[in-house]
């Protein structure tokens, strides 16, 4: 016999007590029952009506909006964007707390995935317990850091560009994004009309005049007539393979850090605050140490940002290997680095790539493996290389916690953990954890 469908408890509403924040963006609550509510819009402490967005009878968790305050924290504001709230643009998470707030709260998540998932607490990480604001995003609560140089805006049916709801792939159609960098909003992509777009990403350079769009055209339509507010390169996204090919002008932006000028192509990644690769450039450097003639890995390389400050440290005696699965990526990272003559770049998966090199003895890593992690296979081959320190970053706390753990297994322990508010506004967080073999500490 067929079971019987669970009711859906969508809309349903519950009057709960606000508890801890919890990975992604929501705070945890319990029904009188005790059925375990993920509340957005909410924050610690508070008492709220949460209205349920997703989940039916039975379900281990449910999903909810807080949707009345009915006693707030103090940390609580005024949200400042028009376009955030319950069931609006899934874009931030944390418009309604103050800025310090916001890191403490992702402060309480990076401490809570590593004790739950590494076993791990703040003093053995070697981490402070705070989370630092990028340079110049210090602002008074109601003020909202204009950081986000890459936007992708979705388009409605009748052609407005917009940003998608929480989990859904519902547009919310906006006049301005509070968050994009002003490079990005004085592109003017909000007052155009996108008709027969799926999608409009908007790319502003960080150190060069560089801007780019990128346009998914929904199956069958002609891309439109590109007029906007400031010169752009265009580019397109085929429908049949994926594959992104230029319209017109040129089919990459120069980013640049760390004193050198990068090359993206095709709207490849690269870090979104303005201020990111130098932050991160200069954590991961300063915790390594590098020396003259030391033999280096750039794992998930990217267009060689690490590569080619490592290069920079090692000098002539040293060599460099970067590891990238992205085919453009690595044209762009042979491009970038092509002034040093000890610098390798390899295109494939690393868990594939790096067992066939041979090397078995390397003196520095750097890993900023996906938001997935890189998995304890590959920290196994990782530890197993006699680095004398190992530099991860991470982007996703959890996938970091559960790597530190698999690298505790393999003889390293966490030095010193930092971590930057490189996302004001969103959940998410970024992290250098420095490794070294345990022994060297014990």
């Amino acid at each position: 016999m067929q079971a019987e469908p669970r009711k859906s408890l969508v809309g349903e509403e519950y009057e709960v007590e606000v508890g801890p924040v919890a990975h992604g963006g929501h705070c945890i609550a319990r029904t009188s029952e005790g059925q375990v509510l993920f509340v957005r819009h909410a924050l610690p402490g508070e008492r709220v009506v949460a209205r349920v967005t997703d989940g039916e009878e039975g379900a281990r968790f449910l999903r909810a909006d807080a949707v009345e305050i009915l006693d707030a924290s103090k940390d609580r504001i005024d949200v400042p964007c028009p376009f955030a709230g319950p069931g609006r643009c899934g874009g931030c998470d944390w418009q309604h707390a103050k800025p310090g707030a916001q890191r403490r709260l992702k402060a309480d998540v990076i401490a809570e995935q590593l004790q739950r998932l590494a076993g791990l607490t703040p003093e053995e990480a070697g981490w402070d317990g705070t989370v630092v604001p990028a340079e110049g995003d210090k602002l008074p609560a109601g003020q909202v850091p204009a950081w986000r140089t890459r936007v992708q805006y979705a388009v409605t049916a009748d052609g407005r560009a917009g940003l998608r709801r929480h989990r859904s792939h519902e547009v919310e159609p906006i006049d301005h994004c509070m968050i994009a960098a002003d490079e990005v909003s004085e592109l003017g992509i909000e007052k155009r009309d996108w008709t027969g777009m799926d999608s409009v990403e908007a790319i502003a350079a960080t150190g060069s005049q560089d801007r780019q769009v990128v346009l998914t055209p929904k199956p069958g339509a002609r891309l439109p007539l590109v007029e906007l507010d400031r010169p752009v390169s265009v580019l397109r996204v085929d429908e049949r393979d994926g594959g992104v090919h230029r319209v017109h002008g040129r089919p990459f932006v120069r980013e640049r850090a760390d004193g050198r000028t990068h090359r993206v192509g095709n709207g490849g990644f690269w870090q979104v605050h303005p201020k990111s690769a130098d932050t991160l450039v200069t954590a991961v450097m300063q915790g390594l140490l590098p020396r003259k003639g030391d033999m280096a890995l750039d794992l998930y390389c990217g267009v060689g940002l690490f590569a080619g400050a490592l290069a920079d440290r090692v000098g002539d005696a040293g060599a460099v290997l970067g590891i990238e699965s992205g085919k453009r990526a690595v044209e762009d990272a042979r491009h970038n680095l092509a002034d040093f003559d000890r610098v390798r770049i390899e295109q494939g998966k690393v868990e594939s790539v790096l067992p066939r090199t041979g090397i078995t003895d390397v003196d520095l890593i750097v890993l900023d493996p996906p938001r997935a992690g890189a998995g304890r296979k590959t920290v196994k081959h990782l530890s197993s290389l006699g680095a004398r320190r190992i530099a991860y970053v991470a982007c996703d706390p959890a996938a970091l916690a559960r790597d530190l753990g698999y690298f505790r297994d393999g003889g390293y322990r966490v030095r010193m953990l930092r971590a930057f508010d490189l996302f004001p506004m969103t959940h998410h967080v970024e992290c250098v954890a420095i490794l070294e073999p345990a022994a060297k500490g014990s």
